[in-house]
């Protein structure tokens, strides 16, 4: 099916047009618990959408990957149960994906020591997110940390993914998951398909407490990002202390006021209006009473998604049986492919 125009764009090899066919979708994320603000616009929220638009979509809880930081069991277990949740009350409908625990596919992780194989150690090291996380690491680094975005590769690859919705920051990532597929391609003959990039336009939220840096739920100030289950009095205390400046007109100018600019970026994404109608609204106001505009904005879009996280949350064997399902339906579609991925390269 067609995607609407300005729901999504694509980037780098190849565009997302009104008429072309998207054959396949692809994403995932990581299970810490319930997913904040930022999560929700740049990712979830389109997540939604595409499920609408495409025939073959698959989402996953990809706990794999999160194991590069280990959490201790019992926390990981429920993180898993908790991000199904609020996908879930989100409005992602397992009839109309798969969405499935990364885990209980084993294919995913066999698949990704294969392409590791193929990937030379100075690629992985150049890309800046090792760089970044290297540095927070006490011991330098963990092997998984550094081939982790080997496994992405894997992730998108196992299912012949054409497109794969993306943060700007995972851009990268995707990248080197296109030049796998061609080097494997060139080795073993045309087999994958070239996935391609897709972004949201929402602009990427920052925190709240530092609006230079991109909303994070490992921030250490527990100011600085929203969750999407946060209470109303939670809501309205963060965006009360959200920096900004000394300037008390409501502007967006992301470089020279970005605090500002970040709250217009929130209040537009959470109502649907266009940045330049935000701006008509709050003409007159100043920071202050437009930080408490934006708040009852965000409390008002994410109180009946709240209220379905703690329905969900009440019933765990639903949610195992949700990711179950969908990753007994993702076995059956990974699973011819990686048979013939074994026989390409001589392991039967």
């Amino acid at each position: 099916m067609a995607t609407p125009s300005g729901l999504v764009r694509a980037l780098h090899r190849g565009t997302l047009g009104q008429n072309m066919v998207m054959d396949r979708i692809f994403s995932g994320i990581q299970p810490t618990g319930t997913p904040h603000l930022g999560n929700y616009l740049g990712a979830i929220q389109n997540w939604v959408n595409l499920q609408e638009e495409c025939s073959s979509v698959l989402y996953s809880i990809m706990d794999l990957h999160s194991f590069t930081m280990p959490k201790e069991p019992a926390v990981l277990r429920q993180n898993v149960l908790d991000t199904t949740a609020a996908v879930l009350a989100c409005g992602i409908d397992p009839k109309k994906c798969f969405l499935f625990r990364q885990s209980l596919v084993p294919e995913h992780a066999e698949l990704a020591w294969i392409l590791g194989c193929l990937t030379n150690v100075p690629r992985l090291l150049r890309l800046p997110q090792w760089k970044m996380k290297c540095a927070s690491q006490n011991n330098g680094g963990t092997v998984g940390l550094l081939t982790y975005p080997v496994l992405q590769a894997a992730d998108i690859l196992l299912y012949k993914s054409t497109h794969v919705p993306v943060g700007e920051d995972q851009v990268l990532h995707l990248e080197l998951a296109q030049d796998i597929a061609q080097h494997f391609n060139k080795k073993y003959g045309e087999f994958f398909p070239v996935p391609k990039a897709i972004l949201s336009t929402t602009k990427k939220i920052k925190s709240l407490r530092d609006p230079t840096v991109k909303m994070s739920k490992s921030d250490p100030q527990k100011l600085a990002t929203v969750n999407i289950a946060d209470s109303p009095d939670e809501i309205v205390l963060k965006f009360r202390k959200a920096v900004t400046d000394f300037t008390s007109e409501v502007t967006y100018d992301p470089a020279g006021r970005p605090g500002v600019s970040n709250l217009v970026s929130i209040h537009a994404a959470v109502t649907g209006l266009s940045i330049k109608e935000v701006l008509h609204q709050s003409a007159g106001l100043d920071t202050a009473r437009y930080k408490m505009v934006v708040a009852e904005s965000v409390i008002q879009k994410f109180a009946p998604i709240r209220n379905e996280i703690k329905k969900l949350q009440e019933d765990k064997s639903h949610l195992i049986k949700v990711l179950e399902n969908g990753a007994e339906k993702a076995k059956e579609l990974a699973s011819p492919i990686y048979q013939e991925i074994r026989r390409l390269v001589g392991f039967q």
